[in-house]
């Protein structure tokens, strides 16, 4: 096998891994709570996907060696065209008509983005262009993680901003890395151990936010963000102060200004597609969900309840509010029968003290004189 044939195999299966890995972290970040959105250790899925993305980056490194950066660069945007189809068939996530065409104008607008770039002698950083690199690295990362916290409520938006932030924390580590690797043709030395850190935390920092794009906005727009924005800050770095240019002069400049366009149109097709389709599962959502029923009012609910027993008998007893009966009361003196009655107290029957007063015959307490 040629060494052109290497390089291009290796890009594949590199390109593979790095598929497998986002599908995996894709389905941590759906099934992670929202405490571990950006590094859930705990989870073995994670460092799975972990080691699929360290694989796909050594195979990269190892095409590199074999072929040309021209080749090789460009087939590295092949990972979104094969995580789509990968999702469908392992973890039957289907892709709709507009996701496929977002996602192959992201990859041919890529592809031919990087193949205009042109190579240059290699030549490092100065001190201060490395930390003016990592300060503003640090300040564009640190300002997407701002904007996408602003924008909790629109879950693939807040995604956009968190894979660009991941690009470009992926994009910068790689420049730091030619950085050291041209440094390192003339030999290690203590200076280099900032740039490695530099290299150590954006990698940290890329693999932490790519995580947590993935939650809550599937997984073509946040992985075609990431795959477009990496090597497209590399590439812009490399031709501000690396001194790359693009092939074929104006025209290769005017083809790769088209290429860009092509790229942005495939993420924004991508990113209208999963707005649309929160918003159609919004709609679904609020449809299905039934109306409360009426709550049922117990019989007797609206009537006061009494307390007092006393009470509960007059209400049965529907008495009057003052019923006076007359009293039979023998005649004083020995009165005969047909004789005028003596005056009738009158007795109430109204209730006395919340009970009702039961009346009693008053009799005449004077004593009556019997004659002989």
């Amino acid at each position: 096998m040629s060494a052109l044939a290497l390089s291009v195999l290796l890009s594949f299966v590199s390109a593979v891994a790095y598929a497998g890995g986002a599908i995996v972290q894709e389905q941590v970040a759906v099934s992670s709570p929202g405490a571990q959105q950006y590094a859930p250790l705990r989870r073995p899925g994670w460092w799975a996907a972990v080691a699929l993305n360290g694989l796909g980056g050594l195979l990269h490194v190892v095409a590199l060696a074999y072929g040309p950066l021209s080749l090789v660069q460009p087939l590295g945007a092949l990972t979104i065209v094969f995580a789509l189809p990968m999702a469908a068939l392992f973890v039957g996530r289907k892709a709709g008509a507009t996701a496929w065409r977002g996602a192959l104008m992201a990859t041919m607008g890529l592809a031919g983005l990087l193949s205009l770039v042109g190579a240059s002698d290699a030549q490092s950083l100065d001190t201060a262009q490395r930390v003016a690199a990592a300060l503003g690295t640090a300040g564009a990362v640190v300002a997407l993680m701002v904007a996408a916290r602003a924008a909790h409520r629109h879950p693939a938006v807040r995604s956009i901003l968190l894979a660009t932030a991941s690009g470009v924390a992926f994009g910068m580590s790689s420049v730091f890395t030619k950085t050291v690797a041209v440094d390192w043709t003339g030999g290690v030395s203590a200076a280099d151990l900032p740039s490695l850190a530099v290299i150590g935390v954006l990698a940290t920092a890329g693999m932490l936010l790519s995580q947590a794009s993935y939650r809550g906005a599937g997984l073509a727009a946040p992985l075609a963000t990431l795959t477009v924005v990496n090597p497209v800050v590399a590439a812009a770095v490399g031709i501000t102060m690396f001194g790359e240019t693009f092939r074929y002069g104006t025209t290769g400049t005017a083809l790769a200004l088209s290429c860009g366009v092509v790229a942005a149109g495939g993420l924004i097709l991508l990113t209208t597609e999963r707005l649309a389709r929160e918003h159609q599962e919004a709609r679904t959502a609020e449809d299905s969900v039934p109306e409360p029923a009426p709550e049922a009012v117990p019989a007797g609910a609206d009537e006061q309840p009494t307390a007092d027993p006393a009470e509960r008998l007059l209400a049965a007893l529907e008495l009057p509010e003052d019923v006076r009966l007359p009293a039979p009361v023998p005649a004083p003196g020995g009165a005969p029968d047909d004789a005028d009655s003596a005056p009738v107290p009158l007795v109430s029957y109204a209730p006395f003290y919340g009970a009702p007063y039961v009346p009693v015959a008053v009799v005449d307490r004077r004593r009556t004189r019997v004659t002989s």
